[in-house]
């Protein structure tokens, strides 16, 4: 059983920053990309940024030059740096990871989400 556990959410003015984390836990071989989700009201699930275990990164054209993720495999764990928030960037953020088990297929586990909201 895999968990991945978000903290960092919470209330910003615009123009402000937040930082997540999701740190991963449970019996896994080891996990290969991690990556932060995002939905808002009425919207579909959007992929905000991703980083392979090798370090290969990729971003919303929304989000690059602002946000910036970065992962500690030591400690299963990826962060999200988020500045210069705007309005439009209010939704849950989701992680996820794409585990690696000892025995059977890759698959992908989700986080609970955790709340950003920027007000104007």
């Amino acid at each position: 059983q895999v968990h991945l556990v978000e903290s960092g959410g919470g209330l910003v003015q615009a123009g402000g920053s937040l930082r997540l984390s999701c740190a991963a836990s449970g019996s896994f071989f080891r996990i290969n990309v991690m990556g932060w989700y995002r939905q808002a009201p009425g919207k579909q699930r959007e992929l905000v940024a991703s980083r392979t275990s090798g370090g290969n990164t990729n971003y919303a054209d929304s989000v690059r030059g602002r946000f910036a993720i970065s992962r500690d495999d030591a400690k299963n764990t990826v962060y999200l740096q988020m500045n210069g928030l705007k309005p439009e960037d209010t939704a849950v953020y989701y992680c996820n990871a794409e585990i690696i088990p000892y025995t059977g297929p890759v698959y992908h586990h989700w986080g609970q989400g955790t709340q950003v909201t920027v007000s104007s």
